[in-house]
């Protein structure tokens, strides 16, 4: 079991294999999250848990595999990740049959973790029509940020779908969904771009997990983005996905790396606050939260974070 304490790991939430409709062996894809500098990364073939077994020669100390499926139902997919061995979940029903509830019960129950996969992805089952309200996390950003592909997920829809909920849920104190993001890979070169960057106590599934499902995460197009974001106030100081409990105004802080030309936009529930192409930014802001996206020069996402909540 790979363990090295509390850290920031890199990982891909989204992935395939020849097991489902991928080309890439799980050696294969083993090797290349190694070589993308991944710590982890979720197996979520679409409604079959038979390849579970076939993951555990490839993990090891410096890579974690978490089990998952990525539930293909007639109405939406979504991915459950932290399964059991050979645990399966059912998929067939869509939205209106009432039993999409009872399924992401039972993957709460044994510590996993339920997340909205792709959901303005432009084919008939893979636009999610459930409720956010049943799942944990929201995948915002699913393979490549814009592409000609015809059924590429529309990470901008999902984005500003996404934002617009923190916005309505964060200033009354109410349940925030956090965001994430996988490649979705089916095909070689696709693994980690992007990648999830989750904070967590240990390189486990159940430490792995328990940082997505608060929100300490940020997206990065690839591992040769570096992103950090925090926000001090009277003493105090909070990270992603973290409380402050701000009285007055915050210090909000940022710095990146691995983006050249890129630009910086904070935002909070006003929407975009600040703009800079200042690779280190220092922000004052007595706003609900604040987040932060980063953009290559192209216009294309280099990094987006979970919200700070200030007050």
């Amino acid at each position: 079991m790979a363990r090295r304490g509390r850290g920031w790991y890199r990982g891909d939430c989204h992935v395939h294999s020849v097991h489902s409709d991928g080309e890439l062996t799980p050696e294969r894809l083993a090797a290349d999250a190694r070589a993308a500098g991944l710590d982890f990364l979720a197996t979520t073939e679409h409604n079959s848990p038979a390849p579970h077994g076939a993951w555990s020669p490839y993990a090891g100390d410096d890579l974690l595999v978490v089990l998952g499926e990525e539930v293909t139902t007639r109405t939406g997919h979504w991915l459950a990740l932290g399964l059991r061995p050979g645990q399966l979940v059912d998929w067939d029903y869509g939205v209106g049959d009432g039993r999409v509830e009872r399924q992401v019960d039972e993957v709460r129950r044994v510590g996993g973790l339920c997340v909205a996969a792709h959901p303005h992805a432009p084919y008939p089952t893979g636009t999610f029509r459930y409720p956010y309200d049943g799942f944990d996390a929201v995948e915002v950003w699913n393979g490549a940020w814009s592409s000609d592909v015809p059924w590429q997920a529309d990470n901008e829809a999902a984005l500003a779908e996404w934002a617009r909920a923190l916005a309505a849920d964060i200033p009354g104190g109410g349940r925030w969904r956090p965001a994430t993001g996988g490649s979705d890979a089916h095909l070689p070169g696709q693994l980690a771009h992007p990648h999830t960057v989750v904070r967590a106590e240990d390189l486990t599934t159940a430490a792995v997990l328990s940082g997505l499902r608060a929100g300490r995460s940020w997206i990065a197009a690839s591992a040769a983005v570096e992103l950090t974001v925090s926000a001090e106030a009277s003493g105090r100081a909070a990270g992603i996905g973290e409380r402050l409990a701000a009285d007055g105004e915050a210090l909000v802080r940022v710095t990146v790396a691995g983006v050249p030309g890129g630009t910086v936009t904070l935002h909070t529930e006003q929407g975009p606050a600040h703009r800079t192409t200042a690779k280190t930014v220092e922000w004052h802001t007595d706003a609900a939260f604040v987040r932060a996206e980063v953009r290559f020069p192209n216009g294309k996402m280099a990094a987006l974070t979970n919200p700070v909540v200030l007050r």
